[in-house]
């Protein structure tokens, strides 16, 4: 089956209604049992044209093409972050809430550069980025939004080329943490499997327990029950 590619037909559309400064986001990490959840991003506007060929949902790339992808995307976009949060904090905010640390540190190096989207496109249906107290009745008690606004789009990483290039530089970025950090663990074999959930990871884990970069209020193999209870914003989604 051929993969349809994705392209700027999304952001070409959101551009014409006045959005012009575009910031494609994506994360990776998520579900997994150690290290820290990255949030890539890249901003576009009217100028820059077709993406990198190559470019795709990070998921679809083998790690020797996304990583010859990363200089290329760098020249291409507009400005680019990619932001981390790590298993402690995962442990103390719960992982939705360290996915928008994530998302607001990468927006915070943007910005620093001088490049502040008009608006965010997100894949997947949930918007993770802004913060409860942005919205709604909650925005009217304090100075306004904290973070741009937000739109979601399932399947983005497979249709928005801005998308799926954040996607690249954040699996890029996490596998590059996790492959180095292995060689601190050996045992967890994290330069194989980054931290997710694999047979080997988790035979370690019954072995010889969780270290400090995994994230201990979730599930963990090898933990003692009063430690491995999740808390009610923790654990693995998606």
């Amino acid at each position: 089956m051929t993969v349809k590619r994705p392209s700027l037909r999304v952001e070409r559309a959101l551009q014409r209604q006045g959005h012009r400064v575009l910031a494609g986001m994506d994360e990776v990490g998520r579900g997994a049992l150690a290290g820290p959840v990255t949030v890539g991003v890249v901003l576009i506007d009217e100028t820059c044209r077709s993406a990198p060929t190559g470019v795709r949902d990070s998921k679809l790339l083998a790690p020797r093409r996304r990583q010859a992808l990363v200089p290329r995307i760098h020249r291409w976009s507009l400005s680019f972050a990619v932001g981390h949060a790590g298993p402690d904090e995962i442990d103390e905010i719960g992982i939705i809430a360290a996915l928008r640390l994530a998302g607001m540190r990468a927006l915070a190096e943007v910005a620093a550069a001088g490049v502040v989207p008009d608006l965010v496109i997100l894949d997947g249906n949930h918007d993770w980025l802004t913060a409860p107290e942005d919205v709604g009745l909650f925005a009217l008690t304090g100075d306004g939004p904290a973070t741009p606004p937000v739109t979601t789009m399932i399947k983005a990483d497979l249709k928005c080329s801005s998308v799926a290039a954040a996607s690249v530089l954040a699996k890029v970025a996490r596998d590059d943490i996790m492959v180095r950090l292995g060689g601190e663990h050996p045992a967890y074999e994290w330069e194989h499997n980054k931290g997710y959930a694999a047979p080997e990871h988790l035979d370690a884990l019954r072995t010889h327990g969780p270290t400090v970069l995994h994230r201990r209020s979730w599930r963990l193999p090898g933990v003692m029950a009063q430690d491995a209870g999740m808390s009610a914003a923790g654990g693995p989604v998606g």
